[in-house]
């Protein structure tokens, strides 16, 4: 199984290629050469460290919650199958 996390743009450099991105206060190097006109504030979805997607904020939001309800269950509002 795959999984791609949204992310912020936080940095840009290398003339659009590489950059920085931000989830949950931890930050990674990204790759960026599969998304043209990428801006810092733009929310992308990441995988293997490559910015795979653009995507709305609103979407990433909801991203992370699904995320954060899968890690901790029950306690993220989730439902524990345990």
């Amino acid at each position: 199984m795959c999984l791609g996390i949204a992310m912020k743009v936080v940095e840009i450099y290398d003339g659009g290629l590489n950059g920085v991105v931000e989830a949950g206060g931890v930050k990674r190097h990204c790759f960026f050469h599969m998304i043209d006109d990428l801006k810092v504030g733009d929310y992308v979805i990441v995988h293997a460290g490559c910015a795979i997607e653009k995507i709305e904020e609103e979407e990433a939001q909801e991203n992370l919650k699904l995320i954060e309800q899968c890690l901790l269950g029950e306690e993220a509002g989730g439902q524990d199958k345990t």
